[in-house]
């Protein structure tokens, strides 16, 4: 008894926030509360006037720099909780009694739907109203509550920013008193921008203003680790196990993803491999490995027919041992790729100092080129 009280004051001192409990059949059961994860969130609110194909092209290749970059700030040693929101305003073809705009996806982890319903988008001509789609993403979002995560809205496009009855200033006045910066990037000529408000708004909510050459190709560059990379994504996909009712949509979405970041560009490829080695690419909605690890499933719960052909035949012992083996498969097969993806990151940049071009004039360049300085103010640190 004295040894038993002994070994729980010990744990108690030695490990803090580790729960100790009793000393079962000679074995101590350790429980470590996990850290709570910041949030970044993060709002894409695209153009889709006729005029704006470019700038459409230019967010389905960078998505996943862009996701990249949010991913890669850490607070408190923690690796973020991303979501992503996606809207469209400015098409003929929307409701015109709801201002011609459209939530696509409200705030999500599930970055393949954000990708997939990139894919998806079309152009045609309309009215662009600025401050009426600011105001719906800032009132029918799920913000956070806390002033210490990062929440951003990113808005793009090429008309006036006074467009509409709902006045821009309000509108931006509104986010930012949530906490919710909004920047503001300009499809045409800087000073344009400038007259036509956009910086303006970009000022009154904390943002920042970008102007873009929409119709401009993003520099893509080819590193010698692509290759292995490519090849590391093929091994990483064989460790998800889709399960239940969404697995076979959420594996196919994956694989049809893939397959559109392939071919835009070897370095968009890579870009979205990296993605999926990163804390942010969640699939507890289908992959069975993420549903376990994040406790939203319980095996003894699925019925045979809800879970993965390779295990259908195991017992609940064989099913967990199974589980953790594809996980620790997948943490080494994810580590390599993100060993490789620091030397291929010194290559590009290496590359991007000998570039004639700018380098910024991009949608993803500009949400790029402030995240690290907004997030920072945050508190939030990055590698």
């Amino acid at each position: 008894m004295k040894k038993r009280m002994k070994f729980g004051l010990v744990c108690f001192v030695a490990f803090g926030l580790v729960s100790c409990f009793s000393v079962v059949r000679g074995e101590s059961a350790l429980k470590v509360r996990a850290p709570e994860r910041p949030v970044v969130q993060a709002a894409i609110l695209l153009d889709t006037s006729g005029s704006m194909s470019g700038l459409i092209e230019q967010a389905k290749s960078e998505l996943w720099k862009i996701i990249n970059e949010l991913s890669s700030a850490k607070k408190g040693g923690a690796a973020p909780l991303v979501q992503v929101a996606l809207y469209e305003y400015g098409k003929s073809s929307l409701p015109a009694g709801e201002g011609y705009l459209r939530m696509i996806l409200p705030l999500t982890t599930d970055l393949d739907k954000v990708s997939e319903e990139l894919f998806a988008l079309t152009t045609n001509g309309g009215d662009e109203y600025c401050g009426l789609v600011i105001q719906s993403a800032g009132q029918g979002l799920k913000w956070s509550a806390s002033d210490k995560d990062y929440k951003v809205i990113f808005i793009a496009g090429n008309e006036p920013f006074t467009q509409g009855s709902t006045d821009y200033r309000k509108s931006c006045a509104a986010a930012i008193s949530k906490g919710i910066i909004v920047n503001t990037i300009f499809c045409g000529n800087h000073q344009e921008g400038i007259n036509t408000n956009w910086k303006d708004g970009a000022d009154l909510a904390d943002g920042r203003y970008f102007s873009i050459d929409h119709n401009s190709q993003p520099i893509q560059i080819d590193a010698p680790q692509d290759k292995e990379i490519a090849r590391l994504g093929s091994q990483l996909n064989q460790t998800y196990l889709a399960y239940g009712t969404a697995g076979n949509e959420g594996a196919a979405r994956q694989k049809i993803q893939d397959k559109n970041a392939q071919a835009l560009a070897p370095m968009v490829a890579a870009e979205r491999t990296v993605a999926k080695a990163g804390a942010s690419y969640l699939n507890s909605s289908w992959d069975l490995v993420d549903a376990y690890r994040e406790g939203k499933v319980k095996l003894e719960d699925l019925k045979e027919s809800e879970l993965p052909a390779e295990m259908k035949q195991m017992n609940e012992s064989e099913k967990k041992a199974y589980l953790e083996k594809t996980e620790k498969e997948r943490r080494r097969i994810q580590e390599t790729i993100n060993r490789l993806n620091d030397a291929r990151k010194k290559y590009i940049a290496a590359q991007l100092k000998n570039q004639d071009k700018n380098t910024d004039s991009s949608f993803g360049a500009a949400v790029v080129k402030v995240v690290r300085e907004q997030a920072a103010a945050k508190n939030f640190r990055f590698e």
